[in-house]
């Protein structure tokens, strides 16, 4: 999969330091994988993976951390939209 941007993984990994490791380690296993649908995604990511609306939302670091994605499957795109704490997640801002 092609994945919309790196830069996105590092801005947050400079402010939350404990979610580098996460967040490369999810780089490598999607970089490295062409899905064909969120049924393969989930195989590869232990069931932490849930689709809500449109979007795809990966738990990051035990549940500390909210990846929000948009996957093309069709395109093996990834477009990275937000990565949220838990609770900045919970809000529900990012849903608008």
């Amino acid at each position: 999969m092609h994945i919309i941007t790196k830069r996105a993984l590092k801005t947050f990994y400079i402010q939350h330091p404990d979610a580098k490791n996460h967040l490369l380690r999810w780089f490598r296993i999607l970089s490295k994988t062409d899905y064909a649908n969120l049924s393969e995604l989930r195989s590869s990511f232990s069931n932490s993976v849930d689709s809500v609306g449109n979007k795809t939302v990966f738990n990051i670091g035990g549940n500390k951390y909210r990846l929000i994605a948009s996957i093309h499957f069709n395109r093996k795109k990834v477009y990275i939209r937000r990565i949220l704490t838990h609770s900045e997640y919970d809000t529900g801002d990012w849903k608008q």
